[in-house]
This record gives structure tokens, sequence and C-alpha cells, in this order.
């Protein structure tokens, strides 16, 4: 997996379905093709089942968790990532590629059907701490019980002592933030940590490093109602 290339990060605004578009219309692979780093490190102890893939882009680490027996429905709302990734997935072997579900959606409204899933990715999705509350929770009650919720991003110290991502305090966040924003409905915190993650930086290539904030979260077996 590779840990130098540039995390994902999706701040939806009235516009910016349309700018993600044109993004990802420029070039391949904005993201790469690799998944994500604490993606990988924190569902390879999982065993297959449903997942959702919120913020999805280009599929990276839906495509990852189909290829390892998750039936995965990867929501974004930039329809040019998704047909990247149903091109993305049709080279991939066909019982992969028929374990993954593409939904055009705005996550911050977007509400998935509770209890649906055991594991809800929520990797580089940064909005303002209101919108980032609601899509968190929404997420939340899409777990079934036993599932698993794992929220990764630009940690707020990055602007400090880290490399890259988005410059704007106001949609950065800590664990404890994202602790807070899910607090009362039932979930367990299994972990929640600053951690560091090698990128490149500048045009010699030189070494440095992005800080992102990793919490990782279970649902108990008495789901709370919505």
């Amino acid at each position: 997996m590779s840990g130098n290339l540039p995390e994902q990060h999706q701040s939806p605004g009235a516009d910016s379905s349309r700018a993600w578009d044109e993004r990802y219309a420029a070039r391949e692979l904005v993201w790469g093709a690799e998944p994500n780093r604490w993606v990988v490190r924190e569902t390879t102890d999982l065993q297959p089942g449903r997942a959702l893939d919120l913020a999805a882009g280009e599929g990276r680490n839906a495509l990852w968790l189909a290829s390892r027996g998750w039936q995965v429905t990867a929501v974004d709302f930039s329809g040019a990532a998704l047909d990247r990734g149903r091109r993305l997935a049709a080279a991939q072997p066909t019982e992969a590629a028929d374990r993954l579900t593409w939904v055009r959606a705005d996550v911050r409204t977007y509400q998935p059907a509770a209890g649906a899933f055991d594991l809800v990715v929520v990797a580089y999705l940064h909005l303002p701490a209101t919108q980032r509350r609601t899509a968190l929770r929404h997420a939340a009650q899409a777990l079934a019980p036993g599932g698993v919720l794992l929220v990764v991003g630009h940690d707020t110290t990055n602007l400090t002592d880290g490399a890259g991502g988005p410059q704007d305090p106001r949609i950065l966040f800590t664990p404890d933030d994202v602790l807070a924003d899910l607090a009362g409905i039932g979930l367990e915190p299994v972990r929640a940590e600053r951690v560091r993650r090698p990128v490149a930086q500048g045009s010699d290539g030189r070494s440095a490093h992005a800080v992102d904030a990793l919490v990782r979260l279970r649902r108990t077996t008495c789901i709370p109602a919505a």
C-alpha cells in the first residue's frame, strides 16, 4: 500500500459536486489506486460482511474491501468519481465487481438504512463541525449490532505539526471531536488516536509526515432509537 500519496479531503459546498467532477475528469486516479493505509490496518481483522464507504471518491477503499469479500455500497456526490469507480471495478474479477453498489448522494443529507451495515468507513471527509456531526451520526445509525465505524481524516494539528491536507482549521478535527460528535448513541470507542502518515512534499520528494485523526468505534448490541 502506498504511503506517500495525498489523501482525499472532500469539502462539499454549494457548487462543489461540479468542482469535484471537474477535478476527477482532469486526471486519472486523483488519490491513487491503493487503499488508505489506515483502512487496511483497521479492517484486515474483520470478518467480511456489508460495508458502507461514505465520500468514496473513485472507490479505492471500496474496491479493496470488495476484493476481500465485502459487499460494499460506495457513496459520493461526484458522478465523475463514481463513473471512474465503476470502470475500475469492471477491470476486477467479476465476483469482486458484483459486490459493489455505487450511489450518488451528498453525505451531508444521505441517510443509509438503519442497522444495515457491519462496517462504515468515513475517510477524509472534511466538513464544518455541524455538518460533520450530522454526517457521522447518520453513519453511526447505519451500523448493525457489533458493527464498526472507522473515521479517519486530517487532524487539526496537521496545520502546525504535519504536511499537506486542507489548510482551513474549520473543517479539520481531532479524535476527541469525533468522540463528542458520536456521544450517547450506543457506540463503544475501540481506538481514538493521532497517527502519522508519511507523505512526499515538494518537487524534490523530501520526506515528511501528515498527522491524521483516527477513531474506530463499535456498535453495542443495544441500539438506541433514532
